[in-house]
């Protein structure tokens, strides 16, 4: 078993969950496999506790991830605030999963700050916030959330895991290492076999998360492929643009661009990804990196975010037909300056 936690986190938090009586379980906006699957392995872990607790998340989830939730009790803020706002209002209890920063939130920071409850955070990111909260457990050398949260529980409980709860870990770790491809460790694979031996049939989650796209998501995928996709080979890059108008045409959905960002990485001599989404009044970026060039200090230092060495994210608040000259103008920065440290 990975030894990631001092027996005093274990023992506070412990204390913590015995003490609650109401538990709120979060996690960031545009939440992904490893959020969805981190705040349902939660929920279904404190249950088994004997604990009552609720779900939020800033706005809706992927739709290919809905097997997650067949009672569809997760709250999404940006469809019940009054009842999220009071949800986190008489909790005496708040588990932040899978985001570093509070700002992650949206527009739930400013009452989590003002709540009076404790806080934990739980999280894989660099950097973590640690100022609102009680007890944070960090580790960023980690495939995903839910492996830290499957060690965490191993930890707790000194037992294997029932399957309800196996399921949701395993779903987020596969689904953050890009099915295994990505932030692999050894711990990861150790993971992987303890939850197959528990029950998870691997080839079912997979066909449900890898295979349960819509058909227009499937065109768009390939429309940007050939319209939308440019190659810089002298930066060994390339960068993907999905407009407002291009969602339109394809019926986009929440969660329907998971994994485009890695499409230019399949291309031969193309280390470095990006993904820019038009939204209202922001563009979304996405950055990937197959070596060891920082995208996680390339999105601090021009996009407004973070994230890890070779997966992060951030928002650009320019027109969008400015964007792909300013990611240009900022990977000539960055690039010469990553050059000039491998000489």
């Amino acid at each position: 078993m990975k030894n990631f936690f001092s027996k005093e986190q274990i023992g506070r938090l412990s204390e913590l969950f015995s003490a609650a009586n109401d538990v709120v379980i979060l996690s960031h906006t545009n939440p992904d496999g490893d959020a969805i699957g981190s705040v349902v392995a939660m929920k279904r872990f404190l249950a088994l506790e004997g604990k009552k607790s609720t779900i939020i998340i800033p706005n809706k989830h992927p739709e290919y991830l809905s097997f997650l939730d067949p009672e569809v009790e997760i709250v999404v803020y940006k469809e019940h605030r009054g009842r999220a706002e009071n949800l986190i209002r008489s909790c005496d209890l708040i588990l932040a999963l899978d985001f570093n920063q509070l700002s992650r939130i949206d527009e739930l920071e400013t009452i989590v700050r003002e709540s009076i409850s404790h806080k934990v955070l739980v999280d894989h990111h660099p950097s973590p916030e640690r100022g609102p909260f009680d007890l944070v457990f960090s580790e960023t050398e980690i495939s995903s959330n839910c492996e830290l949260l499957y060690w965490l529980f191993k930890t707790i409980t000194g037992r294997d895991l029932p399957l309800e709860v196996a399921e949701p870990l395993y779903v987020g770790m596969m689904t953050d290492t890009n099915n295994f491809a990505n932030s692999v460790l050894a711990s990861t694979f150790r993971m992987a076999s303890d939850l197959i031996v528990a029950g998870v049939d691997k080839e079912r989650l997979q066909h449900l998360v890898f295979g349960g796209f819509s058909e227009s998501r499937m065109r768009l995928m390939g429309y940007l492929l050939s319209e939308r996709m440019t190659v810089l080979p002298d930066f060994e890059a390339g960068f993907i643009m999905l407009s407002k108008e291009d969602q339109e045409r394809f019926s986009f959905n929440e969660g329907d661009s998971e994994g485009f960002v890695n499409m230019p990485l399949s291309i031969k001599g193309i280390n470095i990804a990006a993904l820019f989404t038009e939204s209202e009044g922001v563009v979304r970026v996405s950055l990937r990196s197959s070596n060891d060039f920082s995208v996680n200090k390339m999105a601090r230092r021009f996009f407004n975010g973070g994230g890890h060495e070779r997966a992060s994210g951030g928002k650009l608040y320019i027109p969008f037909d400015r964007v792909a000259d300013y990611f240009v103008e900022s990977l000539n920065i960055c690039i010469e300056e990553y050059r000039n440290e491998q000489i």
